[in-house]
């Protein structure tokens, strides 16, 4: 059974990954951060191939001990999914330093630890695929979210500079989901107002917000053959809403 490695493995778009990698036939390991029951309850529905790990992504030092662990444990991953972010949304003018910090170590640089940790791992046993989770905002800016915008935006070009430097032994690739229905999407853009859904919905040209299935969906086709000759590319699934 090949091993899949998935940051922010256990909630939203994160355990709906988990659980299509699981499907695929991997054995999954799904780190998290803090949730403990969604931790628990990801790895009931994985009937046993996920395998919850808890370490934090902005910490480096951790991510490192984290992946020795794995690596001693399960052998090097073929997949890597890096899709832990966090929000700490404030206007520019008064974001701390302390906001800015702890999104981009989470969401820039904990990509950077925990690929280059793995990657020698994969690479000696015979390559694999490594899909950075982003988002629209990476391209396209919105009000509150200058430190989880640039945050994404540069795992974009993290993303390519790993592309060029793996190769041809890793593929690596970004997946940017749009509007998502899950918890964490609601509650930041006030979805669970009628006239507020109403209005994003009519602002998509498919005429509805994603489902977690719609990004495993495109997850599945960036870690199977049918996606063999891509690399460095930006797949993004978002019913139309951008286009860049």
């Amino acid at each position: 059974m090949a091993t899949a490695v998935i940051s922010g493995g256990t909630r939203g778009i994160g355990r709906a990954l988990s659980l299509r990698l699981c499907a695929l036939g991997h054995r999954v390991l799904a780190l998290y951060r803090s949730d403990e029951t969604a931790a628990k309850e990801t790895a009931e529905a994985g009937n046993g191939s996920i395998v919850p790990v808890r370490v934090d992504l902005g910490r480096p030092a951790e991510v490192r001990q984290a992946c020795t662990r794995i690596l001693a444990e399960h052998g090097a991953p073929r997949i890597l999914v890096n899709n832990a972010g966090i929000n700490r949304d404030r206007p520019f003018l008064s974001l701390t330093e302390e906001d800015w910090d702890q999104v981009v170590a989470t969401n820039l640089s904990g990509p950077f630890h925990l690929s280059q940790a793995l990657a020698p791992a994969m690479i000696e046993a015979g390559g694999g695929s490594i899909v950075n989770v982003g988002a629209t905002t990476a391209i396209r800016p919105r009000a509150n979210g200058a430190n989880y915008c640039a945050s994404k935006a540069g795992l974009l070009q993290l993303t390519k500079c790993m592309a060029l430097e793996l190769a041809p032994h890793i593929q690596v690739n970004a997946l940017l989901p749009g509007f998502t229905d899950t918890p964490e999407v609601t509650e930041r853009y006030r979805l669970d107002v009628p006239e507020r859904r109403a209005a994003v919905i009519d602002s998509i040209p498919q005429q509805r917000i994603g489902t977690p299935q719609d990004i495993a969906d495109a997850l599945e086709f960036l870690v199977t053959s049918r996606s063999a000759y891509i690399t460095g590319q930006q797949l993004i699934v978002d019913g139309g809403h951008f286009m860049g």
